[in-house]
């Protein structure tokens, strides 16, 4: 029987620790001795350090340490290419960045470590930085993440098509801003060390500093509970956070180190920029008949970062040539990171503006080429998908937005003087959902504990893992406890890549099978049970009693292990990665977005005055919280589209708006009354039909809005974000 809490749009457990002040995040945690440390940062954005001076830091008051790269321990690369950690900080003489840390000042408070740091000297010999994806001095990755791929002769479709389209798309530097400023406060105890992180995944956070340090993974402990957003800036290890490790230790005394707003843009990680050639040919009907796909995108001079940008146009739409190949290019920037939909933001965006250009020129309905060229199986191995209700999208979207009150042609519907205009974009995210581990135990005072190394950045994993171990276990969700956020629980992967809770789920679904196995175990045997000789298949579980399916009775949890003098019952259970041989594809959630923008004639000011969302996401366990994560997602989307653009100097490589005055953000005024609907049902890839929409909200939202100034306007915008300048 399902239980009546889940599925329901209900508050958040977290909700009242969190609004009354008392959730602890990394920047609250304190402790006796506690000293602090604060970064000191590269002025040059290339070269080579030729000397530092710290002596007059060391010389002021409450100042305990300065480590550079002179007196800095060794520390270890990650032998994986395709970790997480970035290269380990003060290692070398060299600098590939501005803002780069050159330096860490340890002292009693944060305001003498932050003097100290401006007492610190450190002379250059700098270098001229190449910090432009367009230099031709850069070094470029072909292929970096082998995962270039296709189907067909793409050259000669292409040649051959009656109606082509032959674009070049751009986005804009993107930078990760939560509201928390990131904060790691390390202590050691003789070899045992304790980090309190702002980190998206304190399972992969204590293996990157076991790697760092070359320490045993048993001997840290990484803690999470509560995290200040992360937006994909906390599933880095950052140089910060092994520095406040090494600076402890070499002080003797627990250590905080806080990131300045300034330094968030340095080093925490940025969506790259990039530059997209597409290239679509097609039948006069509108048939899709080739996709060329190439990306470029900036990355770092000693890092790797993964995101596959054009990997979208593979699975997107039906075509028998398809081609998606990815370059990354070297500049001195700093290393880039996830930003909530990575890869997937930046390549939709190309996709499906080069689509509604093709609609255009054919005289189309842009909703109709999506329609007619619906991927009803994988275009490139055949494969069936797992689920895709991306059509019922499309027209439970065109429905609630009105789309088909749409004039057709540019800059033919106006409001008063303001013109109007509709666009639309269809997209999907990638499936992920790796590895997880989870703990259940059930008190005799009939209580359930559920444990997970995972952590809730702030999308609802306490309330819906704690919603789901109540369904399983048929208990009242007020009887449940979900403790997360801590390496010393059982493993769990990082919150991201909308993948956690369908790994999470999965565990603690198979978890509640195992615990309630344990419990009949302990009454095979007892004559006094009416769950005497039962087996599994034998029972199902209902107001938090596991009964007979033949009527035969039942019995609590309570009286089982008061029965047995047994204090508490706890079982783990696992979930693996779905295996990579299924006959069918695992597929992610996905969306139509329609938006309707105002667009002055004579400013060129753009406002979104409507934007409508329906999304297959599979089962919902929460509605409440999948629609806030749609609706956050949307608003990140929107500042993609107009706001959102990290700028840096060409000359010094010096990032220009490095402040939240000067690096635009959407806020209220900014964002209109959004709208979502959900629509189809569970997907069969996990036991509990869970898809993940965490990042679904992003990939088409900025499509949607260019489409529409296009459709209003005529004037076409192919880069982000869509400025007043391009309309005027």
């Amino acid at each position: 029987m399902a239980h009546p809490d889940i599925g329901e749009g209900i508050d958040r457990v977290d909700a009242r620790v969190k609004v009354s002040g008392r959730a602890a995040y990394p920047t609250d945690h304190d402790c006796p001795g506690l000293a602090h440390a604060v970064l000191v940062q590269s002025t040059v954005g290339a070269g080579r350090i030729t000397a530092v001076d710290s002596s007059a830091a060391k010389a002021a008051p409450g100042v305990l340490a300065v480590i550079t790269h002179e007196n800095a321990p060794e520390l270890h690369e990650a032998r994986d290419r395709k970790a997480t950690l970035p290269p380990p900080p003060l290692q070398s003489d060299r600098i590939v960045h501005h803002g780069q840390t050159v330096a860490v000042v340890v002292a009693e408070t944060f305001e003498q470590a932050t003097e100290g740091a401006l007492l610190v000297r450190t002379e250059y010999a700098p270098a001229t930085p190449v910090v432009d994806i367009d230099d031709p001095q850069a070094e470029h990755v072909h292929d970096p993440f082998g995962s270039d791929d296709g189907t067909g002769d793409v050259a000669a479709a292409l040649a051959a098509a009656p109606v082509r389209i032959e674009q070049t798309y751009r986005t804009a530097v993107n930078t990760n801003h939560p509201m928390g400023p990131f904060a790691t406060v390390a202590s050691w105890d003789g070899d045992e060390l304790t980090v309190h992180d702002c980190t998206q995944g304190p399972s992969r956070t204590r293996a990157d500093l076991a790697a760092t340090l070359k320490a045993p993974q048993d001997t840290i402990r990484v803690l999470a509970p509560y995290l200040g957003g992360g937006f994909g800036s906390g599933l880095r290890t950052w140089p910060h956070t092994v520095l406040a490790a090494v600076a402890a230790r070499h002080v003797g005394r627990p250590v905080k180190l806080v990131l300045t707003r300034k330094q968030m843009f340095t080093s925490v990680g940025h969506r790259p920029d990039t530059v997209q050639r597409i290239g679509l040919g097609a039948t006069r009907d509108g048939r899709i008949t080739a996709i060329d796909h190439e990306a470029r995108q900036t990355l770092s001079m000693c890092d790797v970062n993964t995101e596959m940008v054009s990997r979208v146009s593979l699975s997107g739409y039906a075509s028998p040539h398809l081609s998606a190949r990815d370059v990354q290019v070297r500049v001195n920037v700093p290393s880039p990171g996830s930003m909530r939909a990575p890869g997937d933001g930046q390549g939709n965006f190309a996709l499906e503006c080069a689509l509604d250009e093709l609609a255009h020129d054919l005289g189309m309905d842009p909703l109709e080429l999506r329609l007619r060229n619906y991927a009803g199986e994988h275009p490139v191995t055949g494969q069936q998908w797992s689920s895709n209700d991306l059509r019922e999208c499309y027209r439970v979207g065109a429905e609630k937005f009105g789309w088909s009150r749409r004039v057709p042609e540019p800059r033919s519907m106006r409001r008063g003087r303001t013109l109007v205009g509709y666009g639309m974009a269809g997209t999907s995210f990638f499936f992920y959902q790796p590895p997880c581990s989870a703990r259940i135990t059930i008190g005799r005072d009939g209580h359930a504990v559920v444990g997970s190394a995972g952590m809730d950045l702030g999308t609802g994993t306490y309330t819906v893992m704690a919603q789901l171990a109540a369904e399983l276990l048929a208990l009242p969700l007020r009887r449940v406890r979900m403790v997360m956020g801590d390496s010393s629980l059982p493993q769990a992967p990082s919150a991201g890549g909308s993948g956690l809770t369908g790994s999470m789920g999965s565990a603690i679904h198979a978890a509640s099978r195992n615990l309630i196995r344990s419990f009949l175990d302990l009454v095979r045997d007892d004559s006094g049970s009416p769950l005497h000789g039962a087996g599994e298949g034998d029972v199902r579980v209902q107001d938090g009693r596991i009964v007979r399916k033949d009527g035969g009775g039942g019995e609590s949890y309570e009286a089982v292990l008061t029965r047995h003098r047994r204090e508490e019952l706890t079982a783990e259970g696992s979930a693996e990665a779905p295996a990579e041989d299924r006959p069918v594809v695992p597929t992610g959630p996905y969306a139509a977005k329609f938006a309707e923008v105002h667009v002055d004639p004579d400013l060129g000011v753009i406002r979104v005055a409507r934007l409508v969302t329906a999304a297959h996401c599979g089962r919902i366990l929460n509605e409440k919280t999948a629609r806030s994560q749609l609706i956050g997602g949307t608003v990140g989307g929107i500042g993609m589209a107009l706001l959102e653009e990290t700028v840096t100097e060409p000359r010094t490589g010096r990032i220009a708006n490095g402040t939240l005055g000067d690096y635009l953000v959407a806020v209220n005024a900014d964002i209109p009354d959004l709208d979502v609907h959900f629509v189809g049902g569970p997907d069969p890839t996990n036991p509990n039909g869970t898809k993940g929409c965490g990042e679904l909200g992003i990939p088409g939202t900025p499509a949607a809005i260019a489409n529409a100034v296009f459709h209003a306007t005529g004037t076409r915008v192919r880069r982000l974000p869509l400025t007043i300048e391009d309309l005027l």
